[in-house]
């Protein structure tokens, strides 16, 4: 009878190992977040399995390289005329 116990027991359990999401993932996930397209899929994923800090300092550099940009692209438009 401890059997089948074990099996519901085991069932019942969330999975608590998920597989932590990968570089391209994290980026992808990052500019799918600023742009406001995150599916509910990948926010799950990245709850379950991601770590904070990266997920900090990734919106960080994004914010960073987006600001850059801007200035990059501003600069060139009023060097251009």
């Amino acid at each position: 009878m401890t059997a089948p116990n074990k099996q519901q027991n085991n069932e019942s359990k969330p999975r608590e190992r998920r597989a932590k999401p990968g570089l391209l993932q994290i980026i992808g996930s990052t500019f799918a977040a600023a742009l406001g397209v995150q599916s509910n899929k990948n926010r799950e994923r990245d709850f379950r399995g991601g770590n904070l800090k990266v997920y900090i300092v990734s919106g960080i550099l994004f914010t960073l390289a987006f600001i850059g940009g801007l200035v990059a692209l501003v600069n060139y438009l009023l060097a251009a005329h």
